[in-house]
């Protein structure tokens, strides 16, 4: 067998921009021959994404495993926690939803949690030629450190070498690559190999006298800058900027309504980059105006954010929205809430075991939370009326089931799994085991499916709608599908990257 090696990406905080350097470098690795897989071993995070056989993992190393050209793998995040409160998260283990915990307890035996993270990445080890590890955070979160499991913690765990990640763009990018490596132990610094200062705007020769003395007073070499650049791969969480607004400048304006506990916005993405499209997100009704659609996409908690929805009358805005005539389209927890009434027996969404509210009511639908976590890979094709024809090929991920009414109008005919020719047919050429998916009702869509405008035919068909009924004429254009598109950025990002670290030194580090 191969020894596999491993390097280790570290930030001096959140957002420093570690999720990106480590896809950077499982392409560059990918490039240059190797097997390589990315890990880590502790994500919190409320976008994810359900592999094909059906596990739960974050979404930034689904991300990182296509730039590698790999499938999404659940060993690759062997522990994911979805905040469901402001002190409590779901837990799930190797894919599976192992319970919510309050932080403090989750604190208290995560410890245990060490056998499974180990297991997940000696097997991924035996596969490998390399592995890029990401961290989360701060390696020097002091008042963490003595149970840490996703730093300095597993870097010791695995033997890995670290390099150190700082973000110059807000500013004080020295203070923090010096502040983080002097709080740490003389063991953990001396497995620091490196440090690249990231997301610089200028000339990075205005950063030389800075990056001589950063190296001696740290006796760590600084292993390149890495320019600010405009690359559009699927963002982790809520930091994204994505949701700190967006254009409208385009012919057709979307609004985004951004839940507090927004989840998948991913789901979004392919509709920013189509030329007719503008996309924006909206968390107060005086910014709703007068969108041609709204889109209400996933949440972790539906019943809390319908509230907050109710609360701070956005929900007026969208009913004036739908009853003019206007279009709505709910994914996933947005869907649920389009509906007439939700109810939580066992606390399933909310917490509040015997909860329940009445729904928007723009769809003759009903939902009740279980406990039963609904988690599949899903292909078919759009039936709605106005978008039927096109393609879909995405995931499910939720809790509860909606009981839509005999005689509605599904939103698409789909089955499990991905588009296979070889899948067995029924006597009406579906493949077998094909279910009604959503519900429609006039200009208000309603589906369980993440990821529906990934192949780039259900956006074109949703801009030639909107465009015809705005009264716009518009080419019909051809939409390059989201793989590659995704495929072209993680190549332009390599060759930033490449381009921009010292590479002998990554390699020799990894030796």
């Amino acid at each position: 067998m191969t020894h596999c090696r491993k390097i280790m990406i570290q930030g001096t905080m959140s957002g420093a921009g570690k999720s990106l350097l480590v896809t950077a470098l499982c392409r560059i690795f990918h490039e240059d021959g190797l097997k390589v897989a990315p890990f880590k071993s502790q994500n919190m995070a409320l976008n994810s994404y359900i592999t094909a056989d059906g596990l739960e993992m974050g979404r930034a190393q689904a991300v990182q495993a296509e730039a590698c050209g790999k499938l999404p793998d659940a060993r690759m995040n062997p522990i994911l926690l979805k905040p469901t409160s402001d002190v409590g998260s779901q837990l799930i283990v190797n894919g599976h939803v192992r319970g919510t915990y309050r932080a403090a307890g989750y604190f208290r035996m995560k410890k245990t949690l060490i056998p499974d993270i180990m297991e997940a990445f000696r097997s991924l080890e035996a596969e490998n030629d390399v592995i890029v590890i990401e961290g989360a955070g701060s390696p020097a979160e002091i008042n963490l450190k003595s149970d840490d499991i996703v730093n300095m913690g597993l870097a010791r765990m695995v033997d890995a070498p670290v390099i150190l990640v700082g973000d110059i763009d807000p500013g004080g990018v020295f203070a923090q690559l010096y502040g983080t490596i002097m709080l740490l132990p003389e063991d953990e610094r001396a497995r620091i190999v490196g440090i690249i200062i990231n997301k610089f705007r200028g000339d990075p020769e205005i950063l030389r006298p800075g990056l001589g003395m950063l190296e001696e007073l740290t006796k760590v070499p600084v292993l390149g800058v890495v320019p600010y650049a405009d690359i559009d791969i699927d963002d982790e969480d809520s930091l994204s900027p994505r949701l700190a607004g967006g254009s409208h400048e385009r012919p057709i304006d979307i609004a985004v309504i951004r839940f507090p506990r927004i989840s998948n916005f991913t789901d979004i993405t392919p509709l920013s980059v189509h030329p007719y499209l503008g996309v924006r997100y909206v968390g107060r009704p005086e910014d709703l105006g007068q969108p041609d659609l709204i889109i209400l996409p996933g949440t972790k908690n539906t019943l809390d954010d319908l509230l907050w929805l109710r609360e701070n009358g956005l929900e007026a805005g969208i009913l004036k929205h739908a009853h003019a005539g206007g279009t709505v389209l709910g994914i996933c927890g947005g869907y649920q809430m389009l509906g007439e009434f939700l109810s939580d027996p066992e606390g399933s969404d909310s917490g509040r075991a015997g909860s329940s509210m009445r729904g928007l009511g723009l769809l003759p639908t009903a939902t009740r939370f279980g406990a039963e976590k609904i988690q599949r890979q899903v292909s078919g094709c759009v039936s709605a009326c106005d978008l039927a024809g096109a393609s879909v090929s995405g995931y499910e991920i939720h809790m509860g089931e909606t009981r839509v009414p005999a005689g509605s109008v599904p939103f698409a005919r789909v089955y499990c799994g991905s588009v296979s020719s070889d899948k067995a047919r029924g006597d009406d050429g579906d493949p077998v085991g094909t279910y009604m998916d959503g519900c429609v009702n006039g200009s208000v869509f309603g589906t369980y499916i993440h990821g529906l405008f990934d192949t780039g035919e259900l956006t074109e068909k949703l801009a030639s709608y909107l465009m015809k009924k705005k009264g716009i004429a518009a080419d019909a254009l051809a939409v390059e599908p989201r793989i590659s598109y995704k495929e072209r950025q993680y190549a332009r990002l390599a060759d930033i990257v490449r381009g921009s670290l010292d590479m002998d030194a990554v390699y020799r580090a990894l030796r």
